[in-house]
């Protein structure tokens, strides 16, 4: 196993629901496994879940699980709710609660887990998460660097420069940015990543559409730009 990424970690944030947080988090897990790194994924909410056999099914968490090569559900995504809408709201049309201090604890790992700690929060970064808090606070909680994935689509720099300035004065670390080309061709001269390197002092990525399940191309420079950034 290698030890370069012992002890270290990411919370994945988005600057919305549906931009491929997941996506770009199973294809950091799949790069960091292939270069012998030990990964431990959370995504301890999830809503929009489907009825099956046993409860819920958390579709995010079976897939970081998928990625990772193993692990427990339970631990993973441990709260699970039918109604696709903010978690906090989704929990409380269950008729339960669930609280900052549950979901830090669900992102810790476990006595036998060790290595890297890849952690999904719900939506957005300033999206409600917990009757107490938001996303962002669970990040400040964690600790951990953030990671940013926005679609790379007309109009998301402003989505991108506020979120990045909410991250930014919570005093947590913006590792870098992911470009998720997940929203089509945008118009002709367009160019996100170029035009986000001359106002972030952060690393931006470009990662091109995959299907799900699917390997990004670039494997081994997904895994490397990773460890760049942390």
């Amino acid at each position: 196993m290698s030890t370069l990424m012992s002890g270290t970690g990411l919370f994945i944030t988005g600057t919305d629901t549906g931009v491929g947080k997941t996506v770009v988090g199973c294809a950091i897990l799949r790069a960091l496994r292939a270069r012998g790194v030990n990964v431990i994924p959370r995504k301890p909410v999830e809503s929009g879940c489907r009825e099956a056999k046993g409860g819920m099914w958390p579709e995010d968490g079976a897939r970081l699980m998928e990625a990772a090569g193993g692990g427990s559900l339970e631990q993973i995504t441990p709260w699970r709710f039918a109604h696709a809408l903010a978690p906090d709201r989704a929990a409380r049309l269950a008729r339960t609660r669930i609280m900052l201090d549950a979901l830090e604890s669900a992102c810790q790992p476990t006595p036998g887990e060790a290595g890297f700690r890849l952690v999904e929060g719900a939506g957005g970064f300033l999206s409600p998460l917990a009757e107490d808090g938001l996303n962002a606070d669970l990040a400040v909680r964690l600790g951990l660097p953030v990671l940013l994935v926005a679609p790379d689509r007309l109009g998301v720099l402003n989505h991108i420069l506020l979120t990045a300035e909410a991250i930014k004065r919570r005093q947590l670390h913006l590792a870098g940015v992911v470009l998720n080309d997940c929203a089509g061709p945008g118009p002709e001269g367009m160019d996100n990543r170029q035009d986000l390197e001359r106002r972030l002092q952060t690393p931006i990525w470009s990662f091109a559409a995959v299907e799900d399940g699917e390997l990004p191309s670039d494997l081994d420079g997904l895994a490397d730009w990773v460890k760049a950034i942390l």
